[in-house]
């Protein structure tokens, strides 16, 4: 009866990882091999070319521009959205009454389509928008806002970040029930005002959590794709918001060269492991309840 059920046990295990392996590790390997072809779905023969992919790409001064822009989603996208979540959840937390609907309201955004959000933020921010019409009304000047090379990329992250705040709300909110309330209790008796006892008690303690939410938004926003694609047209105006996912499809889906465009993944996913392998290593901290 013991090795029947260990059977089962090993048997329910092996179903997942065969199918993880099948539709993950596999593809990755295979991934890395088409990078170092000539791989054009248009020609049958696909020449071995060594690293020339690879140099192409470092040559390539869309691949580049592209590569900056995700940087600057990363830099701009990770610390507004956990700042921004850490806010309202600490709010959220100090209310009593319509707790239920206040996170329902703010975690709907995060549900909803992201095309359509997208689209929204695009229909606000076009030149007769919203937005502009505001600003004509006090007397502003309007703006290019998703026409201009300089601010477009700031739309699209602010898009970004208002659609994830309700999954970062609930997480960070999660993480601050989990705190035990006699730490900050014996703080504030010991003199501590609210700032402090935030900085000295609450954000050690959500150390986990924080770890946790960098990660995932970083690796979300280095794999920003369908905001761009909607809102920009495919990274515009002049590459100005194009990601490194953006440029992979084009590559791949429009020009058809395969190769490259697998060179370009293989250097995206390298560019997620080390920086997800870098904050491990730097924001893990031993946190003791």
């Amino acid at each position: 009866m013991k090795r029947q059920r260990l059977f089962f046990v090993y048997a329910c295990l092996l179903v997942p990882l065969l199918f993880f392996i099948g539709v993950r590790i596999v593809p990755i390997v295979y991934s890395f091999l088409v990078g170092f072809r000539e791989w054009d779905l248009l020609s049958e023969e696909k020449p071995f070319v060594g690293f020339s992919n690879y140099v192409a790409l470092y040559h390539d001064p869309v691949f580049l521009t592209s590569l900056r822009n995700t940087v600057t989603y990363v830099l701009i996208g990770v610390p507004g959205q956990l700042a921004a979540g850490l806010a309202v959840a600490l709010l959220l937390r100090r209310i009593i009454r319509f707790k239920a609907f206040f996170r329902t309201v703010y975690f709907l955004p995060y549900v909803t389509s992201v095309v359509a959000v997208s689209w929204v933020f695009r229909w606000i921010f076009m030149k007769n928008g919203i937005v502009n019409g505001l600003l004509l009304q006090l007397g502003l000047p309007s703006q290019l806002f998703l026409g201009s090379p300089d601010q477009a990329i700031f739309i699209v992250t602010a898009a970004m970040i208002w659609q994830n705040l309700g999954f970062q709300m609930l997480i960070f909110l999660t993480g601050l029930e989990n705190i035990p309330k006699e730490y900050e209790e014996a703080a504030a008796i010991d003199g501590a005002g609210a700032w402090r006892r935030f900085v000295h008690v609450t954000l050690p303690l959500l150390n986990p959590v924080l770890l946790f939410s960098v990660i995932i938004a970083s690796i979300s926003y280095l794999q920003s794709f369908t905001q761009i694609l909607n809102m920009t047209s495919g990274g515009g105006p002049l590459n100005s918001t194009k990601s490194v996912v953006v440029y992979i499809y084009e590559l791949a889906f429009k020009q058809f060269n395969m190769g490259q465009a697998t060179a370009a993944t293989v250097v995206l996913f390298l560019l997620i492991l080390l920086l997800s392998l870098l904050q491990l290593k730097t924001l893990n901290r031993k946190v003791e309840y």
